[in-house]
């Protein structure tokens, strides 16, 4: 960063740290304690739509590599495109198995930007649930390195339980970085994993 950079305000963009997804499995067991929400044992990682052979290439070597675990039941990942535009590789596991997921999330961001699609990389998202239903998904955005809650209110109508995001945010301080700027808590409507 250089002297006019500093004189004009602009900061340095937070580069990716796709090691802290590795923070989840530990900051689940916080959150069943300080909310009852357990892991769903999906989630997804959400980029702006790609077309094209090299794509094409990347999404069968992240299906090859996540094909790779004996221990997986059903499809490792599934590629669905979401009202809005945007593509999720989504992946399955058992409830049980929030770190194997974690992994799988990782090797995915990693391989799309190992193979040039990091600037499309938007988030990462992981499913968890409570005894009563209510849904709620940890984003980690890509570009920050910073994480925050979801969760949707059950219906049709778009609307959010920010109660409860905030209840989670103030739980999961010390286990997560959460995001700080609450206009970057992005509702991810209809996600795949949730």
């Amino acid at each position: 960063m250089g002297l006019l950079d500093i004189l004009l305000g602009r900061t340095k963009p937070v580069a990716p740290d796709l090691d802290r997804l590795f923070a989840l499995p530990s900051a689940a067991v916080t959150l069943e304690a300080a909310a009852g929400f357990t892991p769903t044992g999906q989630g997804a990682v959400c980029f702006a739509t790609v077309e094209g052979a090299a794509f094409e290439q990347t999404h069968r070597e992240v299906q090859a590599l996540l094909d790779a675990d004996t221990d997986r039941d059903g499809p490792p990942v599934e590629l669905r495109q979401d009202d809005y535009g945007y593509s999720w590789l989504v992946s399955h596991r058992a409830p049980d198995q929030l770190a194997p997921l974690v992994t799988d999330l990782h090797a995915v961001n990693s391989q799309m930007d190992v193979n040039g699609f990091g600037p499309q990389l938007l988030c990462s998202l992981a499913g968890f649930r409570d005894r009563s239903g209510r849904r709620l998904g940890l984003v980690y955005l890509y570009k920050r390195g910073t994480f925050y809650p979801f969760a949707p209110l059950p219906g049709k109508a778009q609307r959010r339980d920010n109660a409860l995001e905030l209840q989670v945010r103030a739980a999961l301080v010390e286990d997560l970085t959460i995001e700080q700027d609450l206009s970057r808590w992005f509702p991810v409507w209809g996600a795949p994993g949730l």
